[in-house]
């Protein structure tokens, strides 16, 4: 500094400094590309107006399927695909009348304009402990309990399958849901809210077509155009709640609800086939991802 100061550097033979020499590597401590990710996604839903919301892991068989019209019946709910606890195996159901509610929409329809299932709902079946299969039963919950418009949530958090664990399945795993309820949104507004995410995602390209699903008709899919793999990639199934199940909490106006898997997007974000490779934690892959900004 001195001789920069004096300007005495003029008159002094410096060493030469070779800017191409190799140096040592240096690796400076950073989050996890899953953390960086889920951390961009929160802000992406933020700036659009979303309050973000979290549910407990260990959910009743109640809000993960029966409060989302999924009979007691059904092939998802068999051990093959959901964990169920023993310690605890039941949890306590909420409020007596919404427990009468969901039960009568599963039997007969209630008042929902539904011919129901056509069986005797069970509460035993209900009180099952699980670990959550999908965020669903997070918003699910909130909307019980705030289903006055307006009403913009979302949700990033952990789900639990019983799935065999290969390059595309994972046993454990993290959903992206959301939902939107207002008195005139329509199926099209869904469509822009998606649109708008996965661009500020970096996703210019989407498309929609229609789908079906257990709990929302009508019902989309939204794929993105991948220009490494020259296709269309599947990210979220979307769609406005039946109502079966927003009539038995109590909402009557329109719900636009959507949900993802997170770690397709990591994949497609990161360069990576294999979904273990998300979480294997290799240090020299560590090292070299870059960082999200």
């Amino acid at each position: 500094p001195d001789l920069i100061r004096t300007q005495a550097w003029k008159n002094v033979k410096l060493k030469k400094f070779n800017v191409e020499a190799p140096t040592k590597p240096v690796y400076p401590g950073k989050l996890h590309p899953i953390i960086q990710l889920i951390n961009e996604i929160r802000e992406i839903f933020l700036s659009m107006g979303f309050e973000e919301i979290r549910g407990p892991l260990v959910e009743s068989a109640f809000w993960n399927f029966d409060a989302l019209f999924t009979p007691q019946d059904h092939p998802a709910r068999e051990m093959h695909d959901t964990f169920y606890l023993k310690k605890p195996s039941t949890v306590r159901l909420p409020r007596e009348e919404l427990v009468y509610r969901v039960a009568k929409t599963h039997e007969n329809g209630w008042k929902t304009g539904s011919k129901g299932w056509g069986y005797s709902w069970k509460t035993e079946l209900a009180q099952q402990a699980i670990l959550r299969t999908h965020t669903t039963a997070t918003t699910i919950r909130y909307l019980a309990e705030h289903g006055t418009p307006p009403v913009k949530v979302f949700s990033v958090d952990r789900v639990y399958r019983n799935e065999r664990v290969d390059y595309k399945h994972l046993a454990e795993f993290h959903q992206i849901e959301g939902i939107i309820v207002d008195k005139n949104v329509t199926l099209r507004d869904l469509m822009g809210v998606l649109r708008e995410f996965y661009w500020k995602l970096g996703f210019k390209k989407v498309q929609f077509w229609p789908s079906f699903f257990p709990y929302t008709e009508p019902s989309i899919q939204s794929t993105v155009y991948v220009d490494e793999y020259r296709a269309w990639v599947e990210l979220c199934g979307a769609g406005i709640f039946r109502p079966e199940v927003t009539v038995p909490l109590g909402v009557r106006v329109p719900v636009l609800a959507w949900g993802g898997g997170f770690e397709r997007i990591a994949m497609l974000r990161l360069g990576l086939d294999d979904i273990r490779d998300l979480y294997r934690n290799s240090l020299g892959w560590l090292r070299q991802t870059s960082v999200i900004l």
